[in-house]
């Protein structure tokens, strides 16, 4: 007799592709996919726009088809959730990085390993939204308190791409407002 499925087996999502551009491209010239322009966010918009990018999270979550993938290929807006929640953590630690230390460098953070470890698609939307706010709130916070000459400290990615406090904001915020544009938020 041939195994059947049950609801009591776990559904294992269709693997995603990883994401393997380098996305650094974006401070250089507007996101044709979402539009956002790096360039033209200047420090003291970080905070704020951190804040306002990630302030439509909890509705998304509130979809009844939240934790539906629209393509077998494609994450759910649950899973964006959770990976918009560990960029902003991330990023938190990479900023106290390079505020507390000449030129660190960052671990790498594959995030594609990270959703599959953490099971990003069978996480409770509502816990999701309640760590993305907090989460949004402390890199918010921690991008709020660079002091001027701040701004122009140095830190590199595993990959060897050097940012800046400025940069590595700008670069953080194309992320956040391009995975809202994934959501179609």
């Amino acid at each position: 007799m041939a195994d059947q499925h049950t609801d009591a087996d776990p559904i294992v999502p269709d693997p995603i592709v990883p994401d393997t551009k380098d996305w650094t491209w974006t401070l250089q010239r507007p996101c044709p996919d979402c539009g956002f322009d790096a360039r033209s966010v200047a420090a003291a918009d970080i905070a704020p726009t951190t804040l306002a990018s990630t302030a439509p999270w909890p509705a998304v979550l509130e979809r009844p088809d939240a934790a539906q993938r629209p393509a077998p290929e494609v994450w759910s807006a649950l899973e964006y959730a959770c990976h918009v929640r560990d960029v902003c953590r991330v990023f938190d630690g990479r900023v106290a990085l390079m505020l507390g230390e000449e030129g660190p460098r960052f671990a790498n953070w594959d995030q594609d390993e990270t959703a599959v470890a953490e099971r990003y698609g069978e996480q409770d939307p509502a816990v999701v939204a309640a760590e993305l706010r907090e989460a949004a709130s402390v890199v918010s916070d921690r991008f709020a308190g660079v002091h001027d000459e701040q701004w122009d400290r140095t830190g590199l990615r595993s990959d060897g791409s050097e940012f800046t406090v400025l940069t590595l904001g700008q670069y953080f915020l194309h992320d956040l407002a391009h995975h809202l544009v994934d959501v179609r938020a």
